[in-house]
């Protein structure tokens, strides 16, 4: 016998949605929307004796009284309607017999089809799962503790299904995973702190687990039913995504039995729409959990979720808190100092409260200062000459310097982390933030590294380890993780300096001369786009729409050259942009008072019917008057409000605010939304010149209008930055000087 061809590299690109079988505990019908039946598990005899040979082609309405004998006449057809009304949710289970036998019958839509799934209304276990789940839920949030809440919520769901072996299961961020908390039998070893290589679920099934929050596997001894679909010449494979009876793949059922697991559940934990880990439960004897008590099991995947995302959002605000004080501290005392370097490094607020690091280094004109512990003076040049030849962001962080650095592994000890802000490339100033080498001994199930055996009968075995002994690796060269909240800070703080630079260093730094030789060239250009561009791109679309009179000409055509028409007018209204954005600089300013609640009321009455956003609730809060430019100020709230708007309609409750503070010096402006929100690696270029971000899809925009507001901003001696979040929204802020 040839050995299986299987490994672990194969895990990744398993299709484990469209395995084209299903789990025999139950059995799957599928129907398309007329109703007629195109697929079903090959089960089907095995729970319905009397059902005919062949069904497909069949409608359902054929096969109801074999499922309901006491169910009203066309009920499937009334279950998907009411389903599609108002959410399948609200329909399943549905509680019917095959029999004489109680059934749960589960349907799902998938592609242009109804999945109805048939399970056995019961349970292996005794336990009433929905008459304690109260108790239970209470018993798990007794603590505030973010440990003693895992550990409760794995003793509580032990308790409820049962299982000999509940694990809380996190994941890193490359997708290993960790044992957290565990509650088990007495007579099982205990797996709490081993870690599990990011192969033993693989991203396809981290996927999965997004949109299927629980899983069961009954029985890996079991043989799995095969689907078996309509001769109608289509092979495109049934999705089994929503699933509940889709089977397992052999890969992880060989996995299991490795593990000697006859049975396994596991309900998902997630933390702001990503997978966090899971509630793993495992069972050395076959074991079959009811659709209702998986459901109630649900239930408390989504109060843990709820619970993590409110103590770890807690603790974000503590630190955002902490580290915003000390950027704002940093800020006054810039603008207050005759030296920006002193106003960082020398009062009891310094660059090291900004971040949790050990030590951070300042290279400001032509001047090393350090805090903290650093590498020494001559290290530190050299990692500046590093970071000059190869960092291309203006933000870069790592927490495994001596992988990238080789130099760095002289002094890990106290730099295997770096955070560096870029100030200035040319005139060579940096901000650099330190964390130390932090020791880990990471305690594996068994040796990462050894991909699959071959035993003695020739097979292969499909798992990282065969008897999961403890395998110790000292991991070295890795400081902490910048957090989320350190790497804000440091965008902020950026923004600060970047802001009392501009007030502070006249025509004498080198960076102002190169300034102005790229606003005269960018003249240059804007003479050059007006001139020598618009002509020929309006021949481009009057040519196109001669050609389009023409009769005779085919559909096909016309629709090339409506592109074409589509094309002109979108590099017209570029080379607009980049003409407003050329001027802003050379316009000079008509300063006046100015009422920005009648310019933000006449925006968003506008905004609400160009982006037709009846359904944005829109809030605005106090307006404090500012002095400026009329007409600039207008655009400036006119590209963030629009912006708000466009990026947050497609929301589930899409909200926007707008609200400004007057503390006594400047009036700050805040526009928060939430929508589809910023990567936080792309935060730092969200002012570029035709940066646009990789998640805005087909939402219209040439990447030109923050970068008018900056110039604008700027131009009032004020300043703005952005806090956003992927997935949740974001909020600009505006400052205008007194």
């Amino acid at each position: 016998m040839q050995p299986t061809n299987a490994d672990l590299s194969n895990c990744d690109k398993e299709p484990i949605h469209i395995p084209g079988k299903v789990q025999s505990h139950g059995f799957l019908i599928v129907i398309d929307k007329p109703g007629v039946v195109r697929f079903h598990s090959d089960n089907l005899a095995a729970f319905m004796p009397d059902i005919p040979a062949s069904i497909l082609g069949s409608h359902i309405n054929t096969v109801e009284p074999l499922i309901g004998k006491n169910e009203p006449p066309d009920f499937i057809a009334q279950l998907i309607n009411f389903g599609k009304a108002n959410g399948f949710e609200q329909t399943n289970p549905f509680n019917t017999d095959i029999n004489g036998k109680p059934f749960h019958l589960i349907v799902s839509p998938t592609q242009d089809y109804y999945l109805l799934e048939f399970e056995p209304a019961r349970s292996d276990s005794n336990t009433d799962v929905q008459r304690m789940i109260g108790r239970s839920i209470s018993e798990m949030l007794a603590d505030k503790n973010l440990q003693n809440l895992l550990n409760n919520s794995a003793i509580q769901v032990k308790n409820l299904i049962g299982y000999d072996r509940v694990m809380i299961y996190r994941f890193a961020e490359d997708g290993h995973g960790e044992v957290v908390a565990e509650a088990k039998n007495d007579n099982l070893p205990t797996w709490l702190g081993l870690h599990y290589p990011a192969s033993d679920i693989p991203k396809q099934a981290r996927d999965l687990y997004k949109l299927n929050l629980t899983r069961l596997i009954a029985n890996v001894h079991t043989e799995p039913a095969a689907i078996v679909r309509e001769d109608n010449g289509d092979e495109t494979p049934l999705d089994l995504t929503p699933s509940q009876l889709r089977a397992v793949s052999p890969i992880h059922i060989q996995y299991l039995k490795n593990m000697k697991v006859d049975s396994s559940f596991s309900i998902s934990l997630i933390y702001k729409k990503e997978l966090w880990g899971l509630i793993a439960c495992h069972n050395y004897t076959p074991r079959f959990i009811d659709f209702r008590s998986r459901e109630s099991a649900k239930l408390i995947g989504q109060i843990v979720s709820s619970a993590l995302e409110f103590r770890q959002d807690e603790e974000n605000q503590h630190l955002q808190e902490r580290y915003k004080g000390a950027v704002d501290q940093l800020s006054r005392l810039m603008l207050k100092d005759n030296d920006i370097d002193s106003a960082l490094t020398a009062h009891p607020v310094t660059l090291l409260n900004t971040v949790d690091a050990g030590g951070a280094a300042l290279f400001f004109e032509n001047g090393l200062k350090k805090l903290g512990k650093t590498p020494n003076d001559e290290q530190l040049r050299q990692l500046a000459s590093w970071i000059k030849e190869n960092v291309n962001e203006s933000l870069y962080y790592t927490n495994t310097l001596p992988a990238v650095f080789a130099d760095s592994e002289a002094y890990k000890n106290v730099a295997s982390g770096l955070m560096v802000l870029i100030l200035s490339r040319e005139l060579g100033e940096y901000v650099m933030w330190f964390k130390p080498e932090q020791l880990q001994t990471i305690t594996w199930a068994g040796n990462p590294e050894k991909p699959v055996e071959t035993t003695s009968d020739g097979m292969l075995r499909i798992s990282p380890r065969t008897s999961f002994e403890e395998w110790s690796q000292t991991v070295v060269g890795t400081s902490k993780n910048w957090n989320a909240e350190e790497v804000k800070s440091a965008i902020r703080l950026k923004s600060e300096i970047t802001y009392a630079l501009n007030q502070k260093a006249g025509a004498i730094r080198l960076l102002n001369e190169k300034l102005k030789q790229a606003y005269e060239e960018l003249d240059t250009f804007s003479y050059t786009i007006s001139h020598d561009l618009k002509n020929p791109i309006s021949a481009v679309k009057s040519y196109a729409q001669i050609l389009m009179r023409d009769q005779d000409m085919k559909p096909n055509a016309i629709r090339m050259l409506d592109r074409i028409n589509a094309g002109a007018d979108k590099m017209n209204g570029m080379i607009q942009e980049v003409l407003e954005y050329s001027r802003i600089n050379r316009s000079d300013l008509i300063l006046s008072p100015i009422d920005t609640k009648a310019i933000i009321d006449d925006l968003v009455a506008d905004l609400i019917v160009a982006y037709n956003a009846d359904g944005t609730k829109i809030i605005v809060g106090e307006t404090p008057a500012i002095q400026g430019d009329r007409v600039m100020i207008s655009q400036v709230f006119a590209n963030i409000i629009s912006n708000a708007i466009k990026y947050s309609i497609k929301s589930e409750r899409p909200e926007v605010s707008i609200h400004g503070v007057d503390n006594g010096h400047e009036v700050t402006y805040s526009i928060t939304d939430n929508g589809l929100g910023i990567d936080i690696k792309q935060l730092p270029r969200i002012f570029e010149l035709f940066k646009r971000m990789d998640n805005v899809g087909d939402i219209e925009g040439t990447g030109v209008g923050l970068a008018i507001v900056k110039r604008i901003v700027e131009k009032h001696n004020g300043k703005i930055w952005v806090d956003s979040e992927l997935g949740r929204g974001t909020t600009f802020n505006i400052a205008f000087s007194k």
